[in-house]
């Protein structure tokens, strides 16, 4: 396996390629090897490591970069980082070639932040501060959402997405460890955002899709900001 050149990149980039897509998949990947290596050989370089990076309710406010580095890690197991890319590998590409690379990433990044919020409300309405969690599940989600989305609209049959998607929303339930409120997070605001830009308001059809994941993607990142102003802590 050898790393694409210059060349390759560009004319990826121009015809399409999942160019974003692998990019996140080579910054899992290289960030798990990382974890790997620190769990082997320093111990507790690697708890420090995964604690500065993982995503908790109770320090979400005070910690915001976490949102963003708890999407990059992943526990320090194999099946883990394998699942996820696998799902980011069977959507991605898809859904890049169909939304451009920059409003795929932009798609992928706010569902992650919503699934980070998921977190944060399911915290204030139990009392539970201290759950962390890291991982792509919650943008991960966010993609399936937007397939559903997609798939629905052109009138494609998602019956076989709708099951392996039952069974991932099952999975929290059956293995412990997993937080199915960043997957919910990510699920509904990657959903809403897709809606949002294939349908959305009439006086903003005629926009183009640019300018739409602007707008929508803009009041999107406000509205998440404003509920986690309002359901983090207060101390």
């Amino acid at each position: 396996m050898r790393f694409p050149t210059k060349r390759q990149i560009q004319y990826e980039w121009r015809n399409g390629g999942p160019v974003v897509t692998w990019t996140i998949i080579g910054l899992c990947v290289a960030v798990w090897a990382v974890e790997m290596l620190l769990s082997l050989v320093a111990p507790a370089a690697f708890n420090a490591f995964v604690g500065s990076g993982m995503v908790m309710p109770l320090t979400m406010l005070a910690k915001p970069w976490t949102i963003l580095t708890s999407m990059f890690l992943h526990a320090p197991n194999f099946m883990h980082i394998l699942f996820n890319m696998i799902a980011l590998w069977s959507v991605g590409p898809m859904l890049e070639r169909l939304m451009g690379h920059w409003r795929f990433l932009a798609l992928y990044l706010i569902s992650g932040f919503g699934g980070a919020v998921g977190m944060l409300v399911w915290s204030r309405v139990t009392g539970d501060w201290m759950t962390a969690a890291y991982g792509a599940s919650g943008a991960l989600f966010g993609l399936f959402a937007a397939v559903l989305v997609v798939y629905r609209r052109v009138g494609e049959d998602i019956r076989s997405m709708m099951i392996w998607m039952a069974v991932n929303f099952l999975l929290p339930f059956v293995v412990g460890g997993i937080a199915w409120q960043a997957h919910v997070g990510g699920f509904v605001v990657g959903g809403a955002l897709t809606w949002l830009l294939v349908a959305g308001v009439p006086a903003l059809r005629r926009r183009s899709f640019t300018q739409r994941m602007w707008i929508y993607g803009g009041a999107m990142v406000v509205l998440l900001i404003a509920v986690m102003l309002l359901c983090a802590p207060v101390w």
